[in-house]
């Protein structure tokens, strides 16, 4: 997936570039700079960067990456919190467009960033996350790279607590035991039978009277669109929404946060088989309802589930009419579940 937030020490991440939030004077400081100092190699890392001189807040610089898996360093200065009055926001959303420009400058096609400003700096991290997640969103609309938010612990990372209740209290509602799943699907399905088998004893060969409808949620799709694509295979389906959507197909796979070789080997194969979270990107990227992505969700022989977590998330987002792929994935992650995308 072209753009995933993981946990792990950045200074270990197999990248083109890594991003280190540096200071003005580019010297080696605490936290995530001093780790990538001292990893890089502390005194020809300085010598580097000495030689620059600085870097303004809001901007960035690129030096080698010495010891370090990757190959270049891109140093930038977010600002320091002062209670959001002093341009904060729009500096925090240069250092991350600054060093995405930079990257794309030295040819990097992957690329690790931390939470700038998030540490020492005292950037609030719900609001340092939303900002880092809209510049990286935004830049890779109209360009392919991998970009990684990395987060050490989950002490880095800081969920909107009101949206985390939120979707926890949907978890706690409407969550049901896989047994008990089970078990009401097959009482129900003999209530069926047997009621069934009931009626044809003692009303035979019934007439057929005109029949009022029982109230049915709505939904996007006539009954003819339905019966008319029975056969399609999930890509031939998602194939056929993105033209009904009137969207590119480039569109398409930058909304669902997928690689566009995957996307490529999707509309060339028929029967091309996707992953749960791919499937589940694209419904999302569509912006599909319930009903809609559980046919989208059956093409690839899934379907959601509310025995599981990671499905009553995505229900909550899809009731809530929320598409933002990236808003979701954050809150996977924070819920410790898998993000969507490939």
């Amino acid at each position: 997936m072209p753009f995933e937030i993981i946990r792990n020490d950045i200074t270990k991440m197999p990248v083109d570039i890594i991003v280190n939030a540096a200071n003005t004077g580019l010297k080696m400081g605490g936290g995530v700079c001093g780790a990538i100092f001292t990893a890089a190699g502390a005194d020809k890392l300085q010598a580097e960067c000495d030689r620059i001189g600085g870097c303004d807040v809001g901007a960035a610089v690129i030096t080698g990456g010495y010891r370090l898996p990757a190959k270049q360093i891109i140093h930038t200065v977010g600002p320091i919190w002062q209670g959001g009055g002093a341009n904060e926001a729009k500096l925090l959303h240069n250092a991350y467009t600054s060093s995405l420009n930079l990257a794309l400058k030295h040819a990097g096609k992957s690329i690790a960033f931390p939470l700038i400003s998030s540490g020492i700096y005292g950037y609030p991290k719900d609001q340092a996350l939303k900002i880092a997640v809209e510049a990286i969103s935004e830049f890779l609309l109209s360009h392919e790279m991998m970009v990684y938010l990395v987060v050490f612990d989950k002490k880095a990372f800081a969920f909107s607590e009101k949206l985390f209740s939120d979707i926890e209290k949907y978890i706690d509602d409407h969550y049901v035991e896989e047994h008990l799943v089970s078990e009401r699907h097959l009482e129900a399905a003999e209530y069926e039978v047997r009621n069934l088998k009931e009626a044809r004893m003692i009303y035979p060969a019934p007439q057929r009277q005109p029949m009022t409808p029982s109230p049915q949620p709505m939904v996007s799709r006539s009954l003819a669109d339905v019966l008319g694509h029975l056969d399609d295979s999930f890509s031939e389906m998602l194939i056929r929404l993105i033209d009904q959507k009137g969207m590119t197909d480039v569109e398409a796979y930058k909304k669902a946060n997928v690689d566009r070789k995957l996307f490529s080997k999707i509309r060339s194969k028929k029967d091309y088989s996707p992953s749960k979270a791919t499937a589940i990107a694209f419904a999302i990227a569509l912006e599909l309802n319930l009903d809609e992505t559980h046919d989208l969700l059956g093409r690839a022989g899934y379907a959601l589930s509310h025995s599981n977590a990671f499905d009553l998330i995505i229900e909550y987002f899809i009731n809530a009419e929320n598409y933002n792929i990236y808003e979701i994935n954050e809150a996977l992650f924070a819920f410790d579940q898998a993000l969507l995308g490939a």
